[in-house]
This record gives structure tokens, C-alpha cells and sequence, in this order.
């Protein structure tokens, strides 16, 4: 024990690295654990989309839906969506699929959509990026 004890006293940055390392590893499995929506892969966006008729949101910059959307979906971006949550109220008992480029954004804005009381959000994990990985259509604006 005494060795663990002089190694820390004589190496403590990369003991403290390995504590931050591991407190945000700790922090990240945290919240995964308690998010109240889910990850969808595309397969199950699909599913989502044919069978329970989702609500699709597209939380891009307008930019970024230049090269396409998803069929059916709803621009909002994500620094509008705190504005424009009203606009999909009637959808709260409805699937909902959000998606962004890479599905870090819209983590953020399920975050949002349950907060405001939807109930059925799903995340297309990877974004718009998997879709396009998968060759599955996109519609121009």
C-alpha cells in the first residue's frame, strides 16, 4: 500500500488527470442513464417515420439544410426551438425524431423537448451524416 501512496506523492499530475478522466467519464454515464429520450439508429428512424408517423425535427443552422432534409421535417433550429416549442405542442403525445448533423445538437434540443413536457422523443443518433451513410432520401427545400 505504501507504494501507491509514494507513486501518487511523486506523480500528482498524472493522478489528478486520471481523476478528471474519470469523474467525466462517471458524469457522462450519469446522464446518459437518466436522459428521458432515446437514441434511435437510422433503422429505427425509419421504423419511427413508416410505422408511428413521427413528428421530424430538424435543428441545423439554415445553412446547413442546403444539402437536404429529411422528408416531412420541420426546420427549427436549435437556438429557436426555446421560441418556437409552442409551434409543436399538439405533438406532445406523438413521436418525435430530432436530428442534427451529427446528433450532438439535437441531444440538446430532446434535452429541451422533454423538459417541455414531450413525451416520445427520440434522438437519430449520428444525424444527418448516418442518414446519408445509409443512402436513404433527402428532400431539398
Amino acid at each position: 500500500m505504501q507504494e501507491y501512496i509514494d507513486f501518487a506523492s511523486n506523480n500528482p499530475l498524472p493522478i489528478l488527470g486520471f481523476i478528471a478522466v474519470l469523474f467525466f467519464i462517471i458524469k457522462i454515464e450519469i446522464s446518459r442513464a437518466t436522459r428521458k429520450y432515446k437514441q434511435v439508429n437510422v433503422n429505427e428512424a425509419v421504423m419511427l417515420l413508416n410505422k408511428d408517423d413521427a413528428v421530424v425535427v430538424d435543428v441545423r443552422e439554415d445553412k446547413e439544410i442546403t444539402s437536404g432534409m429529411i422528408k416531412g421535417a420541420r426546420h427549427i433550429t436549435l437556438s429557436q426551438l426555446p421560441q418556437k416549442i409552442g409551434e409543436l405542442n399538439k405533438s406532445k403525445q406523438s413521436p418525435v425524431l430530432v436530428y442534427c448533423r451529427s446528433g450532438s445538437r439535437s441531444g440538446n434540443a430532446c434535452n429541451q423537448l422533454t423538459k417541455a413536457g414531450f413525451e416520445n422523443v427520440s434522438n437519430l443518433a449520428g444525424g444527418i451524416m448516418a442518414w446519408e451513410s445509409a443512402n436513404l432520401p433527402l428532400t431539398k427545400r
